[in-house]
């Protein structure tokens, strides 16, 4: 450590929380010195964001102590942890969808005169935050829920910036973000670093845990298995203590044979988002789609899926000369198109539902008679793909909502599978999933490819797509920039694609 991280500002002793069914930290210890960042890591469900929550004030440890500035500490909820100077940026976004960006930043401090909202103080405040973490071209005024997944997060990033703390947690904060915009992430927490905040940082990323991390905890099944300099370790050592055991490295399906044409899109519109799209996809392919945030892949996937209703283009079928009208989710899903969407918590999932219900919502009519559920049918479905999908939840009934956000991620997947689309768009598919995870999905893809499916799979992180996609289409400024195969990409072509569309000269 250095001088300033040798000043202990949190500490944790023999911390233990348990939910139904579940213990999800044993006698976990951890400490945090000034201007440090400690990076929590470890497989979804080992107890990262439950140990960062109770930090927080979010939940409460069911034994243990805790110490913030040597005083005890143990805060009856969120507003008294702030109150003592520790923040948390969420993982699952925590905004109010009808409010401006403006107002969502400083929700709990609007500027005001004579009790009426200052709105041209606030959106010009709001303006130099968004600067910073690459919000610049973006409408402080505008709702927050006009913007993508990514962008929100960044919304979510400004928000916690806002506010001096002596603590920051962050749970994921680059799982939707693009290189650029996680550069500008990394510079703040330098900044930060050097005023003398100490933070929290929880990423399935393990390369950039390496780059921003001073030390490291791994925990495992709710414990801690180590704490290292970052310094000391190394991708596979980490990877080797998050799940006990090494993974083999994923490769490019080299010699993939694409056969007929599944899926064949001419001039898709959205205005002002989406212009003039054209693609296509062969069944036993997987198509890899990046770009950078805002520009226009995640709009163009939602109304080839009929989320978005589309200004104008046409969506071939099967090898069919004939278009296919797609008005809405359910025409696409009976034409056999899948989507698997980045915003899991609002259109992925029923929370309050069990792991069992949701995974049979996309095929009821299979498991039901008469309007009435076969229970036994639907848990057996449940528990094929809970088995699958390695979902760590305590059993099929189990509420969706308690579960963390890797294992929901696996749920909506698993809804997907369950449906036997022909056609399946998978949206961020490994945002908050650990790499043992990622493995798992990464190898559920070419399962899916070898069966003839066409595989849409759009991803900010480069590395990935590359190593398991046939070809990689990439946006820019709301349209297609360019479309490579394995021979003619690296990252440096895909960027550069990628920041096209917004050069001009």
């Amino acid at each position: 450590m250095s001088p300033c991280q040798e000043v202990v500002l949190f500490r944790s002793s023999g911390i233990d929380k348990s939910f139904p069914g579940v213990q999800a930290l044993y006698r976990v210890d951890f400490e945090l010195g000034a201007g440090e960042v400690h990076a929590l890591v470890g497989e979804n469900g080992a107890g990262k964001s439950t140990l960062a929550q109770i930090a927080a004030g979010v939940e409460r440890p069911d034994s243990g102590r805790m110490l913030l500035d040597g005083q005890p500490y143990r805060p009856a909820g969120r507003a008294e942890a702030e109150a003592r100077g520790i923040r948390m940026v969420m993982q699952e976004l925590h905004l109010i969808s009808n409010l401006s960006v403006a107002e969502n930043i400083f929700i709990e401090k609007l500027p005001s005169r004579f009790g009426i909202v200052a709105y041209d103080r606030l959106n010009r405040a709001a303006r130099e935050l968004m600067a910073r973490v690459g919000l610049g071209n973006v409408d402080p005024s505008v709702p927050v829920k006009s913007l993508g997944v990514g962008q929100q997060q960044m919304v979510e990033i400004a928000a916690g910036l806002s506010r001096r703390c002596r603590v920051l947690v962050l749970d994921e904060p680059t799982a939707s973000l693009t290189d650029t915009e996680i550069e500008l992430l990394f510079e703040q927490i330098e900044k930060l670093k050097a005023e003398g905040v100490g933070i929290i940082y929880i990423s399935h990323r393990i390369e950039e845990v390496i780059r921003i991390a001073d030390r490291v905890t791994v925990l495992r099944d709710g414990k801690v298995v180590a704490t290292e300099q970052a310094s000391n370790l190394d991708t596979q050592e980490i990877i080797r203590l998050m799940v006990g055991r090494d993974l083999e490295h994923a490769e490019h399906r080299r010699g993939a044979s694409a056969g007929q044409l599944a899926i064949r899109v001419v001039g898709l519109n959205l205005a002002p988002k989406v212009r003039d799209v054209g693609f296509e996809v062969r069944r036993g392919e997987i198509l890899g789609v990046a770009g950078l945030m805002g520009s226009g892949r995640t709009e163009t996937m939602r109304a080839v899926f009929g989320a978005d209703r589309r200004d104008g283009g046409e969506i071939y079928l099967r090898g069919s000369d004939k278009p296919v009208e797609i008005r809405s989710p359910r025409d696409a899903v009976r034409n056999g198109i899948a989507f698997l969407t980045e915003d899991r918590k609002e259109q992925g999932l029923l929370p309050s539902l069990t792991v069992r219900a949701n995974i049979s919502l996309t095929r009821l009519r299979d498991i039901s008679r008469l309007g009435w559920v076969n229970i036994s049918k639907e848990r057996s479905v449940a528990g094929r793909y809970i088995s699958a999908l390695g979902v760590r939840c305590s059993s099929a009934e189990q509420t969706v909502g308690q579960l963390s956000g890797g294992n929901q991620q696996k749920v909506v997947i698993a809804k997907w599978l369950y449906r036997d689309s022909d056609v399946l768009i998978f949206d961020e598919p490994t945002r908050g999933i650990d790499v043992g995870a990622k493995f798992e999905i990464y190898r559920m893809l070419g399962d899916l490819a070898a069966k003839d499916k066409a595989i849409i799979f759009v991803s900010s992180d480069l590395k990935e797509l590359m190593a398991v996609c046939d070809r990689i289409m990439v946006f820019s400024g709301g349209t297609v920039a360019a479309t490579f195969a394995p021979e003619q990409w690296s990252e440096e072509k895909i960027m550069a694609a990628a920041f096209s569309g917004y050069v001009t000269g």
